[in-house]
């Protein structure tokens, strides 16, 4: 056979395997063909959904498990030799690999990502292929990881079990630059992973290495929840065994472990005579992991970094989705620059994260309320006398009215979409928590009655609802359905099912609102969850169109001088679990309208009986860009179609030479374009032709049935026998209430209203044979579009 009539899967198996294998690749332990590394952006369509195109790469070649060093890009021989490069580097750059070939059999191309200098790409002969010590030696150079030691540290395995559970691409980047990193000397690390994205796993599999390496014997790993402390050992480190590791509680030092789990505050406090982490000597920990560490581990005025100070001479890793660089704080002075950062953004195009849509809702007091004079509120507190708005409200005002109409629009939701869809609601303070759980209770009294703990407050002061905080997050468990909380929720506490989270509180800071979105970014497909809703009535997801929500940290970090006044960190010999960050004054009140304070006057006002009405409701989608769409959803869909079909030629083409419409939708919700959005907006009747042709190109619509009834008038089927006849009709009758896709599925000859007009063999024998059913459902649709597809 000629090599050109070949085709791509035959190039591979005759000629580039051979190649390989002559270089010395162990074919079943080194090289893995075909290998899809992202899950396909999860593209929400009304209630249903679809996966887009996965990235995969048609080799990969690895120098052990989980270490990979090159990428090969097949193609057929009618093509050139070096025609997959570019999709080749596109790879390489994500997967962070350092070399790159393509072939179509006659020979490869070779580009070198190490070099920066000289021949980046030459063409070799198949025999020339590079075996895998050439690669990897020539990689180490790049690196400077040559010694003994670096290499000793570089080339030990990662963990394998009967499992066979393999790091994500991502992860596998993290771990191999973080071991890469400390192989090199590197003392403090950060790792930026977006919430979701298996942080503590990824910590687990650099411990793992670094301990099996002896390289790392003794480690701490320091959180600021007691929940994390236990889930870590038990979970994601649990092939250690307990022999090795230790949770410290009651700061009771025991010192014959390898592996410690701590929280910070179980180690220090404000009694300098307590401080249990000085019981342990300065250079006993070879390494400290610090998981959180945007809580203020690098902050100079915070316990974390009395502990870290300590154990300066450890090697110190930071974990956190969200590195917080302010002027006071900076994660980046500390640590220095990420050595890996992996985003929400990127997290949500590659499929591993769950997208969103945001539901912002106004109403008629937020721009301001202001009390008449002398007007009291329900306790018979004078009502200080200048204006209010969003800032102020549950924080120093409360309306009962305001938290009523949140309460319902929270419950309207639900109800219209899974009354048990996991909702946090996150509000001001602790007292704003108790009054929104008791305004969804009665929105609710219905699911109440049966089930008294579907709204919850989980809070720290609250120890019941402590107590449901693991059913809340126990995949398996319905109730709690609704927590209400203001800070004990926003980081760290794994809410895998969360499908709704409420903002009905002022977010102070960008760093806090990443934390809360990402309560919501982890995927359960086996469980329904594949996507979250966000429901804002506070503006702050104007947060999201600020460039630091998913853009790399920049340092502003203002160091404190001598001169500077300190302010004393807060230790507390407990756990701290909630509170509030404290909002500086001036940032709510209006100086012009602030009357003189009294030293008795109630840090806060309660009042009932204002009228609080909706005066602005808004769906935002997320779009194929990752940033919300702020324009209406027609303009954006008539923009995206036209960058893809610039005439109407040319999308009646594209939609004739479609086989099968389901295909030509998956590419349209590829390009962001979202069709049950769409037709929720302009018509629910319409077909996605119809939507199309009038959005881009000012076509008067026809609805299904009057395309149906316009194939009816024209008495088109006539030609068949009464049997086929009916078959027609009951396409006709499907596609009106469903649309093209549904008479194209090769099943629809076994559901109503097909499957009353007989057996799929008798309904297939009446059009003659199979095929011929198959001409006349495409006959069908070329009838119900004749007067537009010519």
């Amino acid at each position: 056979m000629n090599k050109k009539d070949l085709t791509e899967r035959d190039i591979c198996t005759k000629f580039i395997n051979p190649a390989i294998q002559k270089a010395g690749w162990n074919m079943q332990t080194q090289v893995r063909e075909e290998v899809s590394f992202t899950d396909g952006r999860i593209i929400v369509q009304g209630k249903l959904y679809a996966r887009g195109k996965r990235k995969r790469a048609d080799y990969i070649l690895y120098i052990q498990p989980n270490v990979p060093i090159a990428i090969i890009e097949a193609k057929d021989n009618k093509k050139s030799v070096g025609s997959g490069m570019q999709q080749g580097l596109e790879y390489a750059e994500m997967l962070q690999i350092p070399f790159v070939f393509t072939s179509n059999g006659d020979s490869f191309v070779f580009h070198d990502r190490t070099k920066t200098e000289g021949e980046i790409e030459k063409e070799i002969d198949l025999d020339e292929f590079p075996s895998p010590d050439e690669l990897w030696n020539k990689y180490l150079n790049k690196e400077e990881l040559t010694s003994d030691t670096a290499k000793q540290i570089v080339e030990q395995d990662y963990f394998s079990d009967e499992s066979e559970m393999t790091p994500r691409y991502y992860q596998q980047n993290a771990i191999n630059r973080t071991i890469e990193a400390i192989a090199k000397g590197q003392s403090r690390i950060i790792l930026v992973m977006a919430t979701g994205t298996g942080k503590t796993y990824t910590a687990f599999n650099i411990i793992w290495r670094l301990y099996k390496a002896k390289v790392k014997k003794r480690i701490l790993f320091l959180a600021d929840r007691t929940a994390l402390l236990e889930q870590t050992k038990n979970g994601d480190f649990s092939p250690f065994g307990n022999d090795i590791m230790h949770i410290i509680k009651n700061r009771k030092i025991d010192k014959s472990y390898q592996i410690y789990f701590a929280l910070y505050q179980g180690l220090t406090s404000n009694d300098e005579s307590k401080n249990a982490y000085k019981e342990f000597s300065k250079d006993f920990f070879d390494l400290v992991v610090i998981d959180e560490c945007h809580r203020g581990s690098a902050s100079e005025a915070s316990a974390w970094r009395d502990v870290l100070d300590y154990f300066s001479s450890s090697t110190q890793i930071g974990l956190t989705a969200t590195p917080k660089e302010t002027k006071d704080v900076s994660n980046m002075e500390y640590f220095g620059e990420p050595v890996y950062t992996y985003s929400l953004k990127q997290g949500i195009a590659d499929g591993f994260l769950a997208p969103y849509k945001v539901v912002r809702i106004s109403t008629t007091i937020d721009e301001g309320w202001r009390p008449t004079k002398g007007m009291l509120d329900k306790y018979g507190n004078e009502i200080q006398d200048r204006i209010y708005n969003l800032k102020d409200y549950d924080r120093n005002l409360a309306i009962d009215e305001r938290t009523k109409l949140v309460a319902r629009k929270i419950t309207e939701y639900l109800k219209a979409t899974d009354r048990f869809a996991k909702t946090i609601v996150f509000c001001v303070d602790i007292d704003h928590a108790n009054r929104m759980r008791q305004a969804l209770i009665n929105e609710n009294a219905d699911l109440v009655t049966k089930h008294p703990n579907y709204v919850v407050k989980i809070t720290g002061d609250d120890e019941v609802g402590k107590m449901e905080l693991g059913n809340f997050t126990d995949v398996e468990e319905q109730i709690p359905t609704i927590a209400t909380t203001s800070k004990m929720l926003t980081t760290g506490i794994d809410t895998k099912m969360v499908k709704l989270i409420v903002l009905d509180t002022n977010i102070g800071s960008m760093t806090e609102f990443k934390q809360i979105i990402g309560r919501g970014t982890r995927i359960r497909e086996a469980d329904g969850k594949v996507f979250f809703t966000i429901m804002d009535f506070r503006k702050a997801t104007n947060l999201f169109a600020d460039p630091d929500f998913d853009g790399d940290p920049v340092q502003i970090y203002e160091p404190i001088t001598e001169e500077d006044d300190v302010v004393p960190p807060v230790n507390e010999d407990v756990e701290i679990l909630d509170g509030e960050d404290p909002i500086p004054e001036e940032d709510f009140i209006d100086p012009d309208i602030l009357i003189d304070e009294t030293d008795d006057e109630p840090k806060k006002y309660y009042i009932k009986d204002i009228p609080v009405s909706v005066a602005n409701e808004r769906v935002q989608y997320y779009g194929a860009d990752g940033k919300l769409i702020t324009e209406s959803l027609k303009d954006y869909t008539r923009k995206n179609l036209l960058k893809e079909y610039a005439s109407l030629d040319k999308f009646i083409l594209k939609w004739n030479s479609s086989t099968k419409k389901e295909e030509l939708y998956g590419e349209l919700a590829e390009n962001g374009i979202l069709v049950d959005a769409l037709k929720d907006e302009i018509g629910k009747d319409l077909d996605v032709f119809d939507l199309i042709c009038h959005i881009a190109f000012d076509q008067p619509p026809l609805t299904r049935k009057e395309r149906a009834n316009n194939v009816r008038k024209r008495n088109y089927f006539a030609k068949y026998g009464e049997t086929a006849q009916k078959v027609i009709e009951g396409l006709l009758i499907k596609y009106e209430n469903e649309g093209v896709s549904a008479i194209e599925d090769k099943s629809v000859i076994k559901i109503q209203p097909l499957n009353q007009i007989g057996l799929p063999m008798e309904i297939l024998r009446a059009f003659g044979k199979p095929k011929d059913f198959e001409i006349a459902v495409k006959e069908l649709e070329n009838e119900l579009y004749k007067n537009n597809i010519a």
